[in-house]
C-alpha cells in the first residue's frame, strides 16, 4: 500500500507542479493548438491555447512509477517496464503529430498511414514483448484469466494486441475533444485498474497475474498523472494535452488491460471512450451509405455542444457516465471474484 499511495502522490505534485513550467516553455516558443476548422464555432477562441501538455502528464507517470519503487518492498517487473515503455513509445508518435500541426501551423499532423503505421508497430512490439519476455497470459479474458478462457495462439495474440491497444488509444484521442473530459475521465478509468491491481495481488490464487502489484503501480502513477493535469486542463483550460498526452493514455489504458487479464472489461471500464468512438464510426457508415448524418456532429461531445449544452456540461455530464462506467466495471470484477471464490 505504501508504493501505492507513494506513486499515486509523486505522479500528482510532478504532473501539477511540472505542467505551469511545461506551459511557460509552451508560452514562451509559442507552441500552440492549432483547431479544427470544421469543429464548433466556439473552439475557435482555442486556438493557440498551448498543447503538448501530454508531456508533464507521461513525467509525472513515469516519476510516480519510478519512485513508488524507493524504499518499498515493491520490486520493478517485465510487465510494469512493457506497459511503461508502451505508453511512452505512444507518446512521442503524439508529440510528432503535434509538433507537425504546429510547425505547419494547421490542424493536420502525421498523415494517416504514417500515424497508423507507428502505432501498428508498438502494439506488435507489445505483443511480442508480452510473449516472449513478460510472460503475459495469451488469453481474451473478462475479469480473470480463466473467464471465459479464449486461449490464443501466438499470432492471433499479436493480432488481438494491435486491435486493442490502436482502438484504445484512438478513442481516447478522439474523447479529448473538451477541457477536462479525456484527463478526467482516464484518471477515473485507471484508478479503477489500480484497485484491481491491488486486489488481484492480495488474491494470486485466483487470478494469477504474476506481476499485479507493479500493474497497479503503473495504474495509479498514470490516475495521478492525469489529476495533476486536470488541474490545468480543466475548463478554460490554460493548455491542452494533445495527442502527446491522449495517444499515451489509451495506449496505457490498452496494455494494463491485456497485462491485468481484463482484456473485455475494459471495454466496460473505458465505457466513455466506447461510445464516443462508436459516434464517429455510425456517422461515417451512415454518411457514406444513406447519405445522411445521426449525430449534428461527430464526435459525440460536439453533438451536444451544437445542441446548445456549454462546454462544461457535456464534460461534467460525460464524467458522470464514465464514473458510472468505471464503477459498473469494478462491481462486474467483484461479483467475479465472488463467484471465483465460491469455486474455489
Amino acid at each position: 500500500m505504501i508504493s501505492i499511495f507513494t506513486a499515486g502522490g509523486v505522479a500528482i505534485l510532478v504532473s501539477g507542479f511540472g505542467t505551469p513550467l511545461l506551459l511557460r516553455f509552451l508560452i514562451k516558443w509559442r507552441i500552440g493548438q492549432q483547431v479544427r476548422e470544421d469543429g464548433p464555432a466556439q473552439h475557435a477562441a482555442k486556438q493557440g491555447t498551448p498543447t503538448m501538455g501530454g508531456i508533464a502528464l507521461l513525467g509525472g507517470m513515469l516519476a510516480g512509477y519510478v519512485l513508488g519503487h524507493v524504499g518499498t518492498k515493491a520490486t520493478f517487473t517485465r510487465s510494469g517496464w512493457l506497459v511503461v515503455l508502451a505508453v511512452l513509445a505512444t507518446g512521442l508518435i503524439g508529440a510528432a503529430d503535434d509538433w507537425l500541426k504546429v510547425s505547419r501551423h494547421r490542424s493536420l499532423g502525421l498523415n494517416k498511414r504514417a500515424k497508423a503505421g507507428l502505432q501498428l508497430a508498438v502494439a506488435v512490439g507489445f505483443g511480442l514483448a508480452a510473449l516472449y519476455w513478460a510472460g503475459i497470459d495469451t488469453d481474451i479474458s473478462f475479469t480473470r484469466y480463466d473467464f471465459p478462457h479464449l486461449m490464443l495462439p501466438a499470432g492471433l495474440y499479436v493480432l488481438w494486441c494491435v486491435i486493442v491497444i490502436v482502438g484504445f488509444s484512438n478513442a481516447v484521442n478522439l474523447t479529448d475533444g473538451l477541457d477536462g473530459l479525456a484527463a478526467g475521465s482516464s484518471a477515473l478509468a485507471s484508478s479503477c485498474l489500480a484497485i484491481i491491481g491491488y486486489w488481484q495481488f492480495r488474491h494470486y490464487s485466483i487470478y494469477e497475474v504474476r506481476h499485479a502489484i507493479d500493474l497497479a503501480l503503473v495504474a495509479v502513477s498514470m490516475c495521478g498523472a492525469c489529476i495533476g493535469f486536470l488541474w490545468w486542463n480543466a475548463a478554460p483550460a490554460r493548455i491542452i494535452m494533445g495527442d502527446t498526452g491522449a495517444l499515451a493514455i489509451g495506449t496505457g489504458l490498452a496494455c494494463l488491460g491485456l497485462s491485468m487479464n481484463l482484456t473485455l472489461l475494459i471495454v466496460i471500464i473505458g465505457g466513455l471512450f466506447v461510445v464516443v468512438t462508436l459516434s464517429v464510426v455510425i456517422q461515417v457508415i451512415s454518411f457514406r451509405l444513406f447519405h445522411t448524418r445521426v449525430f449534428r456532429m461527430a464526435p459525440l461531445h460536439h453533438h451536444f455542444e451544437l445542441m446548445g449544452w456549454p462546454e462544461t456540461t457535456v464534460t461534467v455530464r460525460f464524467w458522470i457516465f464514465s464514473g458510472l462506467c468505471t464503477a459498473l466495471g469494478l462491481g462486474l470484477f467483484y461479483a467475479g471474484f465472488l463467484s471465483a471464490g465460491s469455486v474455489k
